[in-house]
């Protein structure tokens, strides 16, 4: 659901935030999981270090239809295990996890060795036999399941996309429930985590199976978008999300209000996000790139609901876990990022949600080398609360910032 071409000021650009205006929001930042150029606000995916976290944690799912729909029917509950890297910085970027793809490079070297058969030995050996069955099994499943997906949901018109794919609107066939649908070719999928099996899975699947089987199973009351189905189809994944109507995002939300959220309806938005990233952070999950454009705000009634999107950079964190290569957009780097090149995920969220409050609040972009040269100056007019807000979770010393259980009880939201 990103939009695709937002572009940033650079550092170097960066003027006095008086000079920039809403025009500056109507072009999308792109998400990409290129890292070539900093000044764009781009989503970096890169192979990281091995951290010092050695925790594993297991994750149990529905391996395919996750939620009940309007008829009150539910598909066989049918649960896979999912685990974590052994490492908190492990997840690596694979070309590819179609299960065909090796044994069809091993079956036509099989046929290269130019030697004609013994007579009475015209069967295939068994290693082939199994092979060529794994490959032949794969290929029908990869077609099963797109005929499944066929079957069951419509797609429309294209929404948005990034590095990682691309999203487009639809709606389910049975009831015609709207329906987001995400394409993640498999050798575009930025993490991904091993299962109980050793074999790699994308790691936003992982995460997003963990949060249905602990949710109480009913689409929308979660603040993260709901993962209603999902589909391997050998060369790209298909994720079938639930797409919030009316829903826009906050980016879009704060230009369609005059480029900056009066103070209280900005503490309303904050309010529920800093509750979903402290909820998020007890399930030990790091959504890693929170801002903006991975937020919904639904518009149906009076009080703007908070929706979280795109767990495609997210990873599974313990308190302690360290990481050394930083995952997200970024002009929103945390400062430790610059000096000692390691940072863990509460910090890193509590700069999120000091990056995203400035943004609401002011017109421009945040950007943390303008931030750190001093040349983004606060609202004066913001009430004492809301600028002890801002500064402490814009506070330079990652130590120094508070949890995000701190930020639940701060004044400012109370």
């Amino acid at each position: 659901m990103n939009k695709e071409t937002r572009k940033n000021t650079s550092p170097a650009d960066n003027k006095d935030p008086g000079d920039q205006n809403c025009e500056s929001r109507m072009a999308k930042r792109k998400a990409s999981p290129e890292r070539k150029t900093p000044v764009k606000r781009r989503r970096v995916t890169e192979e990281a270090a091995p951290s010092t976290s050695s925790d594993t944690h297991e994750v149990k799912g529905v391996k395919r239809k996750l939620q009940q729909d309007a008829a009150g029917t539910t598909s066989p509950a049918k649960k896979s295990k999912l685990a974590e890297p052994t490492s908190g910085d492990e997840e690596q970027a694979s070309s590819s996890l179609d299960a065909g793809k090796d044994c069809s490079q091993s079956t036509n070297g099989c046929m290269k060795d130019g030697k004609r058969k013994a007579a009475g030995d015209s069967k295939e050996p068994p290693e082939r036999r199994k092979r060529d069955k794994t490959k032949h099994s794969a290929q029908n499943s990869a077609a099963d399941q797109r005929r499944e997906f066929q079957a069951r949901y419509v797609e429309e018109h294209h929404l948005g996309g990034g590095g990682c794919g691309a999203v487009f609107a639809g709606y389910r066939i049975t009831d015609h429930f709207p329906v987001a649908i995400k394409h993640i070719p498999k050798d575009r999928i930025p993490i991904k985590v091993r299962d109980e099996n050793g074999k790699l899975v994308s790691v936003e699947v992982a995460i997003m199976l963990k949060l249905a089987a602990e949710a109480d199973g009913s689409v929308g009351t979660s603040a993260p978008v709901s993962l209603l189905d999902w589909f391997d189809l050998g060369t790209e994944l298909i994720l079938v999300l639930e797409r919030p109507v009316p829903a826009v995002d906050l980016h879009d939300y704060i230009t369609e209000n005059g480029g900056c959220l009066p103070e209280e309806k900005a503490k309303v938005i904050l309010k529920q996000l800093v509750d979903a990233a402290k909820d998020l952070e007890d399930k030990h999950i790091f959504h890693r790139d929170i801002k903006s454009e991975n937020i919904l705000i639904e518009t149906g009634s009076d009080v703007p609901r908070v929706r979280i999107i795109d767990f495609g950079l997210s990873c599974f964190a313990k308190a302690r876990s360290l990481y050394r290569v930083f995952y997200g957009t970024p002009i929103h780097t945390p400062p430790e990022c610059y000096g000692c090149k390691k940072y863990k995920a509460g910090p890193t969220t509590v700069w999120q949600m000091g990056v995203v409050l400035y943004e609401a609040l002011h017109v421009g972009d945040f950007n943390t080398v303008t931030f750190l040269q001093k040349e983004l100056i606060f609202n004066k007019d913001l009430s004492p609360h809301c600028q002890n807000f801002l500064d402490a979770c814009l506070t330079n010393v990652p130590e120094k910032r508070p949890t995000l259980g701190d930020l639940q009880l701060h004044p400012w939201l109370r």
